[in-house]
């Protein structure tokens, strides 16, 4: 049995650049905290514990003084870097440089459509650390909305400024802005209200749905391996599915059940932005001590 690992797969650079970053620090000290777990990636936030990496939440970040903390891809609000200031932590920041980007295009959007009572419309997961973190650039007075029915918390007739968290699907956003342009033209009144929509989505994880395509169908059966928090890992494994019907979201090698290779000529391996290569390599390696040995 042919077993071929995507090579597409894996880390984004943000993520990359953030575990990088907190495997540096880790050499010279033996305990880091870090702002939310590093990576939706049950495996990979282990492996960096053992390290001496330690997750922590909001409401303990609160109680720390006087040491490191480091700030994840996804980025963080304006009140996290005030609290660091006012309990002298020192913050190793690494925030994706995209979503810092996307950070200062949604406060400069802010202030400026404030002025005409207009509003800032996040396409994005609810409760997202990094859309949390795009929030808190508009004062917590961005509308965050997923799928249709959120649409009824915007006001047609006011200007709307669109934006998307970065990793959310490029036609789910396209899709939505049509939404709101159809009703804006049904309650508007006959009056052009402005719509100025704003692809913020990363290409670097968008241009992973063709490939995926592709590579689905190439194989008998898809091993997608992703962590179970992964909004990024359940969207692109949707992209899989669609292709290839046998396609399996495991979490780890221990997950593999047998009966789903029988009469099967190819295996393909596929993960999310945050699914570690080495994980990939461990799903194939026991695939191969079974089948190939």
């Amino acid at each position: 049995m042919k077993v071929t690992i995507d090579e597409n797969s894996g880390y984004c650079f943000g993520v990359e650049f953030a575990i990088q970053m907190a495997e540096d620090e880790l050499t010279l000290s033996d305990k880091l905290y870090c702002l939310g777990d590093i990576v939706h990636n049950r495996m990979e936030v282990e492996r960096l514990n053992n390290l001496g990496l330690v997750v922590i939440d909001k409401e303990q970040l609160k109680d720390l003084k006087d040491c490191k903390v480091l700030i994840r891809a996804h980025g963080e609000p304006p009140e996290t870097y005030q609290l660091a200031l006012k309990n002298n932590l020192e913050l190793i920041d690494a925030s994706c440089p995209v979503v810092l980007k996307l950070q200062n295009r949604v406060k400069s959007e802010f202030d400026s459509i404030s002025k005409k009572e207009g509003q800032i419309v996040i396409y994005g997961q609810k409760g997202h650390a990094e859309v949390e973190g795009l929030v808190g650039q508009t004062n917590k007075n961005a509308i965050v909305v997923t799928n249709e029915s959120d649409l009824e918390q915007i006001d047609c007739n006011k200007p709307i400024s669109l934006f998307s968290q970065t990793t959310k699907s490029t036609n789910g956003y396209y899709q939505l802005k049509k939404q709101i342009e159809d009703r804006m033209r049904n309650t508007s009144l006959g009056n052009e209200v402005e719509l100025d929509f704003n692809d913020s989505i990363c290409r670097q994880v968008s241009n992973r749905e063709p490939q995926l395509k592709v590579f689905s169908s190439s194989h008998d059966v898809i091993l997608f391996v992703s962590g179970k928090k992964s909004s990024n890992g359940k969207a692109l494994y949707q992209v899989c599915k669609l292709e290839n019907i046998r396609s399996y979201f495991i979490e780890s090698e221990e997950e593999i059940e047998l009966p789903w290779f029988e009469n099967v000529d190819s295996v393909g391996i596929c993960g999310a932005t945050s699914t570690p290569m080495w994980l990939m390599n461990k799903v194939a390696a026991k695939l191969n001590d079974i089948y190939n040995n």
